[in-house]
């Protein structure tokens, strides 16, 4: 019997881990992952951004974990001997009506407590010599890392503390009792008090596997990526990100310096026809009728059409995926759109058919389950992880 036990081993997952070991450090801790090794989904392909905290509504639990979170990082980092660069984020405006949206993120950024500089066209020529735009927000506490060597720093000081790690173990079944709850998995069945479910693409499966209806379904996007040629290392120095259309839930593809010194374009964002659908060719029956059957998945698609038809033309179409990036980066060729690893994002969406933009949680007597860990989740890892704690600390008191 464990006191405790992490289902999920990506970034979260190890963070409430860790962070528990140290909190309890006389009980009995356990982490089940499916994969081989850690951070093998959302983790390990995303852009390895640190973000700053720009887009998100002043009070949300997304504004106050990324700006705890950008901070925590760092920190983190610095402790475990772990490189990131602070390069800091730009954001370009190339029309009149993106200087208007930008201005609205100026105001919003001012709330969320952030340092940043407006810069006029010819400033932001001066910062970026191959970027092009009206006008531009610098915000330079943004940086780049690679967050498996972080999710991986993580599991080290779990186990140091005495935590168990189980990979290759994949969770079948969950029964609770009045004394906690037993896990089935691949590898034989565990019991413990207490379960934290960090389970990102399957989150409301592993919720229903204990009978409860979530009230969401997670819909998996891809973020196709691109990469440049190394001649093109030192195209930017920051990161560079276009203005997002409020009326579309994503951010666009902009250009990311990342930690080895590459840059990568992206990422779009098409409905993936499988959970963990990397490729385009992914494909899993069960999947796309689940989500084909949920009517608040139906109503999303069909908010986002027309969204939805030019993202899926620009995956097939290198052309016009060039032409967006084209708009702050003129100098880019097709040919410079070089292969590169997708993504796939855990969106989680409501019955009544809106996207979760926060994070979302479901609570039972002896687990806590993340059930929405949008981006900035890498970002916001650390204080994400204390405020679970606190929801399991109010699980342990109240038995």
């Amino acid at each position: 019997m464990y006191d405790f036990l992490i289902i999920g081993g990506g970034i979260i997952g190890m963070s409430v881990a860790m962070q528990l070991a140290k909190k309890y450090p006389d009980s009995k801790i356990a982490l089940v992952e499916k994969e081989k090794s850690a951070g093998k989904h959302q983790t390990g392909h995303n852009s390895g951004v640190i973000h700053a905290g720009v887009y998100y509504t002043p009070g949300s639990l997304k504004a106050r974990f990324c700006f705890e979170g950008n901070k925590a990082t760092k920190a983190f980092c610095e402790d475990n001997g772990i490189k990131y660069d602070i390069c800091g984020k730009l954001l370009v405006a190339t029309t009149s009506l993106e200087v208007e949206r930008m201005k609205a993120l100026w105001e919003r950024t001012l709330e969320n407590g952030l340092e940043r500089f407006w810069l006029d066209s010819l400033q932001l020529k001066e910062k970026e010599p191959n970027i092009t735009g009206l006008a531009g927000i610098f915000f330079p506490s943004s940086g780049i890392v690679n967050y498996v060597e972080i999710t991986n720093a993580m599991a080290k000081r779990f186990e140091e503390n005495g935590g168990k790690v189980f990979y290759d173990t994949e969770v079948r079944g969950l029964t609770e009792h009045s004394q906690g709850m037993v896990i089935k998995t691949n590898q034989g069945q565990f019991e413990s008090r207490y379960v934290v479910a960090c389970s990102g693409l399957m989150s409301d499966r592993i919720v229903r596997m204990l009978d409860i209806d979530p009230n969401f379904i997670i819909c998996p996007f891809r973020g196709e990526y691109y990469q440049l040629p190394s001649k093109h290392n030192a195209l930017v120095k920051h990161l560079i990100y276009p203005i997002p259309d409020p009326d579309v839930p994503f951010l666009g593809i902009h250009l990311t310096r990342m930690i080895d010194g590459s840059i990568t374009v992206g990422p779009n964002a098409v409905l993936a026809w499988s959970r963990e659908g990397y490729k385009k060719s992914n494909f899993s029956y069960h999947d796309l009728s689940e989500m084909i059957r949920h009517a608040g998945i139906r109503r999303v698609i069909a908010r986002h059409f027309k969204t939805g038809i030019i993202e899926m033309k620009n995956s097939f179409c290198k052309q016009g995926y060039l032409k967006i990036v084209q708009k702050y980066c003129p100098t880019l060729l097709k040919e410079d759109l070089q292969p590169y690893p997708a993504g796939v994002r855990a969106q989680s969406v409501s019955n009544d058919g809106h996207l979760i933009e926060d994070f979302l949680f479901v609570n039972t007597p002896s687990s806590v389950h993340v059930c929405n860990a949008p981006s900035p989740a890498a970002t916001s890892a650390i204080p994400i992880g204390a405020h679970i704690l606190e929801k399991v600390e109010e699980m342990v008191n109240s038995k």
